[in-house]
């Protein structure tokens, strides 16, 4: 036999051999069942199945974090965009039990690994259930529990700072929120904070009652509150007189006509539209300033409570987050709407949301309202002019004695 006869018989059995092998990946690979034989007892051992329909009252909102009635009306909305058609293969996953899934993971911080087992639903099943669901909570939902500001809406809200918190002019509190997470591959050091952790921040502003008016999340983590401000799209309308603010106003019992402003923390720059404290070495010697920083902090932890109140809801935000920054945009944006819907749901009907759905941004179709000009007043003289009115006309008779327990301040 030849030379070129036997490497050809060596190459022909290595090829056979290389074929062999990718044969048997590929029949390993090979669905072995349409459904594993774990899951197939769904609805007799499912978590769903077993107790959750038999829940009831207190137990009911220790599980779903809100009352049966809500839930209910929860999945009346959203039955039309979550639930499945029904096959004469296998039965579907009914609706209640999707949202039961979701509401699960966002309320418990619980992996989907460990809800694949608690409701014997494959992985992959709870991952798209949970992310089919919050998006469409986010479209469903925020047309109404997170309604376009309108100049209406802002009136409304100042009216209530004005009542609770004694803070006229004011139209809402603002403050980022780092989120913990796993850092993205190949995202380098972008979303690693001050904090010395991974983040993506939410920026929010809040009304009077706790409740999210403006959300935009997404910033990378590295970024100051101040500077996701200016690059948000909050911001950018804020800049551009188009966030529909109403037009100045008188403060009460005065005839000093002042903008309408935001709360905000050191963090913010200070400009027409937006108040932050006094820094800390203006205001020694100064009671107005003091009281002027007290009076502004007690207003601005509207922002702080509400988070506060998101945290506690939705122990979701406890743990470091390995999801995608495309589903994880959803998934926050979908525990802002349900905060709203839980605090003031009762007066939702399922006509609004239909009428009021669609996939437009809250920023969408905001006209330009131009402010007046000749009552526009630089940051400095507006806050200068707030000042003044909380230590005179705006006064309220327990803030001295606020201010002498909490700072040593001795007010004459």
């Amino acid at each position: 036999m030849m030379d070129w006869d036997v490497l050809l018989i060596k190459l022909l059995a290595e090829e056979e051999e290389e074929f062999i092998k990718r044969r048997i990946i590929v029949e390993r690979r090979k669905r072995r069942f349409w459904v594993n034989k774990i899951w197939q007892s769904r609805c007799v051992d499912g978590e769903f199945h077993k107790l959750c329909i038999h829940l009831k009252g207190v137990k009911f909102y220790d599980y779903y974090k809100m009352d049966y009635q809500k839930f209910k009306k929860l999945v009346h909305f959203l039955r039309p965009h979550v639930e499945k058609r029904k096959s004469k293969f296998r039965s579907t996953i009914s609706i209640e039990e999707r949202l039961t899934v979701c509401l699960r993971f966002l309320t418990t911080g619980t992996s989907f690994k460990a809800l694949s087992f608690n409701y014997r639903m494959g992985y992959s099943t709870i991952r798209s259930i949970v992310h089919e669901t919050c998006a469409a909570i986010w479209k469903i939902l925020r047309p109404i529990v997170m309604p376009k500001p309108t100049e209406v809406l802002w009136k409304a809200v100042e009216e209530d700072f004005k009542n609770i918190w004694n803070f006229p002019n004011c139209i809402g509190a603002i403050d980022g929120k780092h989120i913990r997470i796993r850092a993205p591959i190949k995202s380098g050091s972008q979303y690693f904070n001050y904090k010395k952790f991974f983040s993506t921040v939410l920026l929010a502003v809040v009304d009077a009652k706790y409740r999210f008016v403006i959300v935009d999340i997404g910033a990378y983590g590295r970024n100051s509150d101040g500077g996701i401000m200016s690059h948000s799209k909050l911001g950018q309308k804020m800049q551009g007189n188009r966030l529909n603010i109403p037009r100045n106003k008188t403060l009460p019992g005065t005839n000093q006509v002042l903008p309408h402003v935001f709360v905000a923390d050191e963090a913010f720059a200070l400009t027409e539209n937006i108040m932050r404290p006094y820094p800390g070495n203006q205001i020694e010697g100064d009671p107005k300033k003091k009281i002027f920083n007290y009076r502004l902090s007690r207003a601005r932890r509207m922002v702080e409570s509400a988070f506060g109140i998101l945290r506690q809801k939705f122990e979701f935000f406890d743990r470091s987050l390995r999801i995608q920054p495309k589903y994880l945009d959803n998934i926050i944006l979908a525990c802002t709407c349900l905060h709203n819907y839980i605090i003031d749901g009762e007066n939702l009907r399922y006509e609004d949301v239909i009428n009021n759905s669609s996939n437009s941004t809250i920023f969408e179709n905001i006209n330009d309202i131009s402010h007046d000009e000749d009552s526009a007043l630089l940051p400095r003289t507006t806050r200068e002019k707030f000042k003044d009115y909380f230590s005179e006309e705006g006064c309220v008779n327990w803030q001295n004695d606020i201010i002498d327990t909490r700072l040593n301040v001795i007010v004459v």
